[in-house]
């Protein structure tokens, strides 16, 4: 579902696989390239919520994995972890993108808590798995969407939000290497930051009208779905301003200013 809500929305410059042991859930996806992952392993049928399975399944399919990021600069890889599939395939694609000098950046998220403990157990050390094999990852707790939701708030709206966090992030990102812009970054720009940096957060703001920039920058820095990440001592900042021709000079000090108050 995330994928499929980052095409809808029409993300640029980028190339979407979706890998699954779930042959079901691979036939409602959009992307144009998708992998059956396992299909030895798992006849189609899912990972069973067990990390060993979804492991096994993506090893069984690493050279098709392989061939898809042949020829990518940097690789985002976005998992639900806590289960099967998304639990011990994704560190099995980041160590074949390293490998491979690809920049990788995993996005992933924990369960809600009522999902119980043994599921959460395993998130955790799935996400620790990933982290020896990433350049960078952020991590998206499920059980923060009851910051921002209330009792009109759907099941399905509620994961629309994280998915937006998703694509905020990852648009940002790209949106600095291929749109033009007054101070233009490339890749190497980009590489150099996240290249090594382990965990990282990310936020987006927007606002309009008097005191916008800085309206805008405290949302940035207040993004209530990230784990508990402060940017107190980051190594390396990644900041895109975006405006209307409008935005003047003290707009874009002024947000700039005001989040790198918090490193």
């Amino acid at each position: 579902n995330a994928v499929n809500n980052m095409i809808n929305a029409g993300l640029q410059g980028v190339d979407f696989v979706v890998a699954n042991t779930d042959a079901q859930a691979l036939a409602m996806s959009k992307a144009e390239r998708v992998i059956q992952l396992g299909a030895a392993v798992t006849e189609g049928l899912g990972a069973g919520a067990l990390p060993e399975v979804g492991q096994a399944a993506a090893e069984e399919c690493i050279d098709e994995i392989i061939d898809h990021l042949a020829d990518s600069h940097m690789v985002f890889i976005t998992a639900g972890m806590g289960g099967g599939t998304g639990t011990g395939a994704a560190p099995v694609v980041a160590r074949a993108a390293r490998e491979k000098g690809i920049l990788t950046v995993g996005v992933v998220t924990k369960p809600f808590q009522f999902e119980g403990a043994r599921r959460m157990k395993t998130a955790e050390s799935g996400i620790e798995e990933l982290q020896k094999s990433v350049d960078t990852l952020i991590v998206i707790p499920n059980q923060n969407l009851f910051r921002i939701a209330n009792d009109k708030t759907t099941f399905a709206d509620a994961f629309a939000m994280a998915d937006q966090v998703l694509y905020s992030g990852v648009a940002s990102i790209t949106d600095l290497m291929i749109k033009e812009g007054l101070i233009n970054l490339d890749f190497a720009d980009v590489r150099s930051v996240m290249h090594e940096m382990g965990r990282a957060m990310m936020g987006t703001g927007e606002a309009s009208g008097d005191g916008r920039a800085l309206a805008a920058a405290e949302a940035a820095i207040a993004n209530p779905l990230l784990d508990d990440t402060s940017m107190r001592g980051a190594r390396g900042l990644l900041i895109s301003i975006t405006g209307g021709r409008d935005m003047t000079l003290f707009d874009v000090d002024e947000a700039a200013n005001r989040i790198r108050e918090e490193v």
